[in-house]
């Protein structure tokens, strides 16, 4: 997986630009809504299989700012369909479907 560096302000500054979503045949993409307190904060998602989790991926939850409302979310733009363990206080599962955006409150 590629991991871009980015300027230490980008972590703690509001962002109003949008997001691109590679979503299609079978592919999804998840976004987590959570509290001010996860700000900054990297939160874990792995797909569910047979045999338990597989590899995690992570997203850093951000301030962002959408038609003059502040909220704080991770965004994982591009994830295989299927059921996903979220790696948080709770633990809870989120389906991710194929061409949609999953969306959960933690």
């Amino acid at each position: 997986m590629s991991h871009t560096h980015h300027h230490p302000s980008y972590w703690t500054r509001r962002h109003t630009e949008s997001v691109v979503l590679d979503i299609g045949d079978d592919v999804g993409a998840l976004i987590l809504y959570t509290s001010a307190d996860h700000h900054t904060h990297e939160i874990e998602v792995s797909l569910l299989d047979a045999e338990g989790d597989a590899r995690r991926v992570h997203s850093a939850v951000l301030e962002r700012s959408l038609n003059g409302h502040t909220f704080y979310a991770a965004t994982y733009p591009e994830l295989p369909a299927g059921e996903y363990q979220v790696w948080c206080e709770g633990s809870p599962r989120v389906s991710v479907a194929a061409g949609a955006v999953a969306e959960l409150r933690i």
